[in-house]
This record gives structure tokens, C-alpha cells and sequence, in this order.
């Protein structure tokens, strides 16, 4: 069987790369994955496939950081002029990009997700020349929006390996679910679906992201630890505006209520039980230079080594924007607009991984596992099946990057997508095999 999935991979790589190529000219940012989710979708209930979609597949209570009504209705229509199925597009009006595919093989008690994130990164693709998709024809026409960091690929990979087990699926027993997640940059889609009941009844997960730790296309990490639980914070401060020269006194100064803030925060103490990190990286304020600033605006993050951690980090921030208002004499305001949290691979995952890509040529450095050192909101899908008894792993594929994740020039070989989908199927395969 192995063998003719190798087969099936090897047939389908053409489709597997004209995927990749379409998504790619066509990126969405978060919340706004609507011809993406579209063609997704459509191709699933071509293979059989059962769809949960829109309001049922996010809890729009936990929905953070979602576009204006403006912006997603933009972003609908200028899916549908791209191609995307319209009936579809309606019914994720309101940002409901998300959506799960069922397949049912037998009522064994194995139930396997794969999840695959669709959202590109808000990037402006470059023109040079030497840039392969503008040479070829298929960087983003999409403006401020680019896949820079792989995710088109992810799709592509999860489309693929649908087609793969559809094909294969009288040998299969219990069931599979295909998450395909909106919102990952920022950490905001996960924590919705979740809620939503992606992860019910899940007894084995898998993500997979092509390069980071994967540095080259010879290479796999089987397993992935030491995700940094992270938590994405905006932060207003109002004050009262007032002539600089004539009447100081009259003003309360939001620009130095943020700064004293930001400088603050980045004096949080170290912790004994692990790393921690915080970033503000952004600070907009101010109207002239002689008038005193009566509102500002932070947008930072925190990370912690645990989940433990960042909420030290988060608590010691919200306690900091407190002081620093009151100092001014200023009001605050703190959203939310993303969290994810830490996370561990199951070695028992991680063997199964391990024995299903010795089949790849391809994979000449099989890793069994690294720790991460970054945050990846999957881990809020493989906490919710852990604390139900099953277990996980996140994959890293290997591929051959022309520039580093998330910057304008970002490219890989399209050649690399085929083992990283046989790493998926023959993994599928190993578990849910009769």
C-alpha cells in the first residue's frame, strides 16, 4: 500500500504545484481566507468528503483581531472576482473562513486530524526580477497580502493528501478529519475552532509546517517541542490634548504614558523557571510637535517557555499599563487580539512520524525532534486532544528556502511539497490502517 501511495503522491505532484502556484498569487490575511476556504471546499466535497463550515466552525466568541465590516466585505468581493464560489463566500460573511472535511471508514475508535493553516501574511510580494513567482507569473495580486510564509504550500499539501486517502480508502479503518485553519498569524484562528469542536473525539492529531528547523529539503523533523505560549496585546492610552508652549500644565501626555510603558516592560523581570520574551513593535502617537498628545497606541506580544510563563509576562504588562496611565494621568484600554499556548509532541506520535518517512527517499536527515523556540497557535488543537487521552506531533518538512520565512522574497522549491505530502499520507496510513 505504501508503495502505491507513493505512486498516487508522484501523480498528483503537477496538481499538488498548480495548487500551490494559484494560492499564491491569490493571498488572504487572516480572516479574510475566502477564495482560499472556497476552493478548499469544493474540492473536498468532489473527494467525498463531509464539510463543517462557517458559524459552525468558530465559536465566534473567541473570534480576536477580525477585519472591519468593511474590510471583509472587500475581501469577499474581491474573492469572488477571483474565482471564488459566491454561495460559499456567503456563508463565511463575518470573517467565518474556517472549516473541517469528515471521512468515515469504519466506527473503530480512531479518529485522525491533519491540520493545515490557509492565511498569508500581510507582506507586500517583491518585483525583483530574480524573485521566481514574479518571473513566473504568479506573485500576489493581491495588495499588502503575500504568502510569505508557506502556508499556500500547506493548503496545497492538505488538498493532496485528502486526494491520496480518498483513493485509499477501503484499506483504511475509523476516521479522518482535514482542519483547514484561518487567522494562524497572529494566533487567533485555532483557539475559535477549537471551541467550535474541531478537536472532539480527536485520538490523533498532526501540523506540519515546511521549513523553520527544516533547513533544507533532505531533511524532516519528526516531532516539535518548546513552543513559546504567546499572547498578542493592544494598548491604548487617552489622555488630554493641550498647547505645548502656552498651557503644558493643562495636558496629560499619552505618548509618555506609552513610552514609560514600553520601557517598563522590557524590565520585567527574568524568571528562574524559564525563558521569556516580549516585543512592543509598534508605538503610534501624536498630532504636532507642539501639542501634547492626547492618545496613543502599542501593539506587543508576549512569550513564555510555558503557559505558566507568558501569563507572568502578560500580568506583569497589564500591571505596567495601569501604573503608567495613572503616572499620566490617563486612561487605558487592553484587547486581546491573539494567544497560543506552550506544547509537546507525544513520543508515541513521534515513533509512528519516524517509521512512515523511512519510506521517503527524499529524507536523507530525519530528525526525531527539536525544540521550537517560537509560538504556533496548533497547540491550542493539540492541548484540547491531549486532555482527552490522545496524542500528537507537529512535522517539519523540509524545504529549500530562496529567503527566510515572512520576508517580501520568501519562495521555496515547489519540488519539495510531494515528500511532505507522503510524509502526511504514509502517517495517515500507519494509523488508520485495517
Amino acid at each position: 500500500m505504501i508503495e502505491k501511495i507513493k505512486k498516487l503522491a508522484s501523480d498528483l505532484e503537477n496538481k499538488t504545484i498548480n495548487y500551490r502556484k494559484d494560492l499564491h498569487r491569490f493571498p488572504e490575511p487572516r480572516w479574510r481566507e475566502f477564495r482560499t476556504a472556497s476552493i478548499a471546499i469544493k474540492k473536498m466535497q468532489e473527494l467525498g468528503y463531509t464539510i463543517t463550515m462557517g458559524s459552525d466552525a468558530l465559536s465566534k466568541e473567541y473570534m480576536m483581531s477580525v477585519p472591519d465590516e468593511s474590510t471583509l466585505k472587500n475581501a469577499q468581493i474581491n474573492a469572488v472576482n477571483h474565482g471564488a464560489d459566491k454561495e460559499l463566500v456567503d456563508k463565511m460573511t463575518g470573517g467565518f473562513t474556517a472549516f473541517w472535511a469528515d471521512m468515515k471508514f469504519s466506527d473503530d475508535n480512531i479518529f485522525l486530524a491533519l491540520r493545515f493553516d490557509m492565511d498569508s501574511n500581510i507582506v507586500t510580494e517583491s518585483s525583483d526580477e530574480a524573485h521566481i513567482p514574479f518571473k513566473e507569473g504568479y506573485s500576489s495580486c493581491n495588495k499588502n497580502a503575500m504568502h510569505a510564509c508557506g502556508h499556500d504550500g500547506h493548503v496545497s499539501i492538505g488538498l493532496t493528501v485528502a486526494e491520496i486517502i480518498a483513493n485509499i480508502k477501503d484499506n483504511l479503518k475509523g476516521s479522518i478529519r482535514f482542519i483547514f485553519q484561518p487567522a494562524e498569524e497572529g494566533s487567533c484562528g485555532a483557539l475559535p475552532m477549537v471551541y467550535a469542536g474541531a478537536c472532539n473525539n480527536i485520538t490523533h492529531i498532526l501540523g506540519l509546517h515546511i521549513g523553520f528547523q527544516a533547513e533544507n529539503s533532505n531533511t524532516l523533523v519528526c516531532g516539535t517541542d518548546g513552543f513559546l505560549a504567546s499572547t498578542k496585546l493592544n494598548v491604548s492610552f487617552t489622555g488630554k490634548p493641550s498647547h505645548a508652549g502656552a498651557y503644558p500644565e493643562d495636558g496629560n501626555n499619552a505618548l509618555l504614558a506609552a513610552c514609560n510603558a514600553c520601557l517598563n516592560m522590557y524590565a520585567i523581570s527574568r524568571n528562574s523557571k524559564g525563558p521569556t520574551r516580549i516585543n512592543v513593535g509598534v508605538l503610534n502617537s501624536g498630532d504636532a510637535r507642539n501639542i501634547i498628545p492626547a492618545n496613543a497606541h502599542l501593539e506587543l506580544e508576549t512569550r513564555g517557555l510555558t503557559t505558566e510563563l507568558n501569563e507572568y509576562m502578560e500580568s506583569h504588562v497589564k500591571r505596567i499599563v495601569e501604573a503608567s496611565a495613572l503616572m499620566h494621568d490617563c486612561t487605558f484600554n487592553i484587547e486581546k487580539h491573539g494567544s497560543s499556548m506552550s506544547g509537546f509532541s507525544n513520543k508515541e506520535m513521534v515513533d509512528i512520524i519516524k517509521e512512515s518517512v523511512k519510506h521517503i527517499d527524499e529524507y536523507t536527515n530525519i530528525i526525531e525532534n527539536k525544540s521550537f523556540g517560537a509560538g504556533e497557535d496548533f497547540t491550542c488543537m493539540l492541548y484540547a486532544v491531549q486532555q482527552n487521552g490522545g496524542i500528537g506531533s507537529y512535522i517539519q518538512a523540509g524545504i529549500d528556502k530562496y529567503a527566510p520565512h515572512h520576508n517580501d522574497k520568501f519562495n521555496f522549491n515547489n519540488e519539495s511539497l510531494r515528500p511532505a505530502v507522503l510524509a502526511c499520507a504514509i502517517t495517515a496510513y500507519n494509523i488508520l490502517k485495517k
